[in-house]
């Protein structure tokens, strides 16, 4: 069941713009209830469209037809300013500040259902299922690297593999990262941060090792598939 819980910012969609992504990020705040008060505060100027606690129980925030303010200044495959073109959905995690911890099964589950409903209802293809930190990779962690994005693919959201390719050569690398959808004008460190946090939890600290060239080259190729 998912609960009202309307909030006064949002504004209209770009006319002609479709839907097209899907963005999750976590709330980075010490409780569910200071975020939703967050969420819903005039004076805050941000919103999502969807807010999931911890115990799975899920807030509807913006209309889906209404453009939220979640993503802030952000990129994806060539588009920028992403919030006209998504739906956001806000999960309850105190985040990397605050004491960054595992989410729950429960929360995952809803998620997943959630996410389940709004790919039903829109045209958002696999590849543009991402994280916050995808799309700003300067400046987010969001939902970060114990986030369960397998889980997610296995059941029908977003994309994700566990093949690593033969590791380009590093002058090739912006050029994955760009046609994956990344940025790719932004320093090579901080973009491969990115990535791991997404595709390469494991390791998170921005360097060109092996795996990680490797990993950038398999899901490079994966996009590439589902295109």
């Amino acid at each position: 069941m998912i609960r009202p819980a309307p909030s006064p910012n949002h504004d209209e969609r770009p006319s002609g713009t479709p839907a097209d992504m899907l963005v999750l990020h976590y709330t980075g705040m010490q409780s569910g209830a200071a975020a939703l008060a967050r969420l819903r505060d005039p004076a805050a100027r941000v919103s999502a469209h969807y807010l999931v606690e911890e115990d799975g129980a899920v807030f509807a925030l913006v209309p889906e037809e209404r453009r939220a303010w979640h993503a802030g200044v952000s990129h994806w495959r060539g588009q920028d300013g992403l919030n006209g073109r998504s739906i956001g959905i806000e999960i309850v995690n105190p985040g990397h500040e605050w004491g960054y911890r595992d989410f729950p099964a429960l929360q995952m589950a809803a998620v997943c259902d959630l996410c389940l409903e709004i790919l039903a209802r829109h045209p958002i293809p696999a590849r543009n299922v991402v994280a916050h930190s995808d799309i700003a990779p300067d400046r987010k962690q969001d939902p970060g690297e114990l986030f369960d994005w397998a889980g997610l693919a296995a059941n029908g959201v977003g994309l994700w593999t566990e093949a690593v390719l033969t590791p380009p050569p590093l002058a090739a690398v912006p050029g994955l990262l760009g046609a994956i959808g990344y940025r790719a004008d932004l320093p090579l460190a901080v973009l491969l941060a990115a990535f791991q946090r997404r595709w390469h939890p494991a390791r998170v600290d921005g360097a060109a090792d092996a795996g990680t060239l490797g990993r950038v080259a398999a899901v490079a190729a994966l996009i590439e598939s589902s295109s």
